[in-house]
C-alpha cells in the first residue's frame, strides 16, 4: 500500500492525525508528516483517514 497526500490540497487540519497516528503525525509547526509505504495492517486506519480528510487529499495505491 502506498499513500499519497496531495500537499497542495492539505491545509493540516490533523483530521488524519486521529484517524490513523501510526501513519500520519504534525509536526513541531503543524505540518504534516506522514509514512508513505504503511504496513497493509494499518489499510483500514488509513481509508478511514481518506475518508474523513475534509479536503479529500489522501489517496491510496496499491
Amino acid at each position: 500500500m502506498k499513500v499519497i497526500v496531495d500537499m497542495d490540497k492539505c491545509q493540516d487540519h490533523g483530521q488524519c492525525v486521529f484517524s490513523a497516528p501510526e501513519v500520519f503525525r504534525l509536526d513541531d509547526t503543524g505540518k504534516l508528516e506522514y509514512e508513505s509505504e504503511p504496513g497493509d495492517a494499518l489499510r483500514d486506519d488509513v481509508e478511514e483517514a481518506a475518508d474523513v480528510c475534509p479536503l479529500q487529499a489522501i489517496t491510496i495505491e496499491d
